[in-house]
């Protein structure tokens, strides 16, 4: 009887961890560095848009790069909007591509780019980085600072995976 007991009770442990392992939830997640050591995760879904908004070093203004989850996992960039022409702004839209003034604001759309992974630095001199998402349920969807989960002057890879419940239980979930 202690025998059937025992190996129940094994049997059970080896499926509980097996569960755990078995990736069951999309996400947006961010990796320090270049390891596998999970900093966060949002839970995203197949189509949902996101959007990281920086403060640009040299003219301070914010520049919005908005992102798309597509069916591959892959992330794709449909738009840049920001202020001020400077370094690493556009200024012209390239063929296909459409540029456009309004509001105050230059906007690149239609971009094409196509990303399996982003790297992403947290500023350290001007640390406002934001993560937006959620914009396509709501006018304003949902926003974060990254210093609330990220460290200043830090890069982190970012790409959409399926993770596990065991990640999901020992991660850190992106929430407002």
């Amino acid at each position: 009887m202690k025998f059937k007991k025992l190996t129940f009770s094994i049997l059970i442990l080896i499926i509980l961890l097996i569960v755990l392992q078995v990736p069951f939830k999309t996400a947006l997640v961010f990796y320090e560095r270049n390891t596998d050591n999970l900093e966060a995760f949002l839970p995203i879904n197949k189509g949902d848009t996101f959007q990281v908004i920086f403060k640009h070093s040299i003219h301070l203004t914010d520049v919005v790069e908005k992102y798309k989850v597509r069916d591959d996992l892959a992330i794709e960039q449909y738009e840049i909007v920001y202020e001020e022409f400077g370094i690493g702004m556009p200024s012209n839209a390239l063929e296909g591509e459409k540029f456009e003034y309004k509001n105050g604001k230059y906007h690149v759309s239609s971009l094409d780019n196509i990303f399996q992974t982003l790297k992403i630095r947290n500023g350290k001199t001007v640390s406002e980085n934001r993560l937006v998402w959620g914009t396509e349920k709501t006018e304003k969807g949902h926003m974060v600072q990254f210093n609330k989960y990220f460290i200043p002057g830090e890069w982190y890879t970012i790409l959409v995976e399926r993770i596990s419940l065991w990640d999901y239980l020992k991660g850190v979930k992106i929430s407002e």
